[in-house]
This record gives structure tokens, sequence and C-alpha cells, in this order.
């Protein structure tokens, strides 16, 4: 196994989360909300991509969009009605989805570059996302 590959694996959330925690809190809920659907529609989309290449790491990408799909669907967005989470249990789930989708490359031992670098870009995407938000003033 290529040792580049994995002590580059957490490289992509990591660096966002150190470049994006210090800056000021922009998104509202309505962009968080479309962003999300966004990125789970792109983790969806990715299972699709990679059914022919492995089936593990497409069945990975569908089970991470299908979470994150459910989690936006499930979280009261302020502006959008009640529903069953908060907004601010949304965030601290969503940062735990990051963690998970940058954790995927590893747990499952992919060898193709482009598809360890789908995952680490997600879990990057939704890091920056989660950390450009202000889940305490919305809630």
């Amino acid at each position: 196994m290529n040792r580049r590959i994995l002590r580059t694996a957490p490289a992509i959330a990591s660096t966002a989360n150190a470049a994006s925690y210090t800056l000021p809190k922009v998104l509202s809920a309505k962009v968080h909300h479309a962003l999300d659907l966004a990125i789970a529609g792109s983790l969806a989309a990715g299972g699709a991509w990679y059914w022919n290449r492995n089936r593990h790491a497409a069945i990975a990408s569908w089970a991470c969009g299908g979470a994150m799909l459910g989690l936006t669907l499930l979280t009261s967005y302020p502006g959008k009605g009640r529903r069953y989470l908060k907004f601010r249990f949304h965030g601290k789930v969503e940062r735990a989805m990051a963690a998970l989708v940058a954790a995927i490359p590893t747990v499952l031992r992919l060898q193709d570059e482009r598809q360890r670098l789908h995952f680490e870009v997600e879990a990057g995407l939704l890091t920056v996302v989660s950390n450009l938000t202000s889940f305490d003033h919305l809630s």
C-alpha cells in the first residue's frame, strides 16, 4: 500500500478545519440547508460513479449521502418550521459526519487515489460549511 496516500488521508479535512475555524460565521441557515443538500447529492452521485469500479466505495458513498439527506430532512432550520432535530444539534452531528466521511478511505483501504480524494474533499466541504455557520445564534 502506498504510504503517501495513508499520510495525506486526513490532510484535506484537517486543513479545511484549521483554515475555516476562526473565520466569521457568514452562512445563513438557508444557505447551509442548500449546501447540505448539494453535499448529499454529490455523495450520492459518487456512489453511482463508483458502482462499476469499487462497490464498497459506492455503497459507502451512498450511505453517507443518505445519512446527510436524512439529517437535513429531519433538522428544524430557522424559518422552515419545526422538525425533529434542533439546528444546533444538526451542527454537532454534521461535524461527526465529516469525521466519518474522512475515515472511510482508511477503513475501506481504498487504493484508488480519486476515490480517496472524493471522500476527503466531501469531508473538507462538510467541515467548512459547518465551521462557517453560526449554529448558536440561529437555534
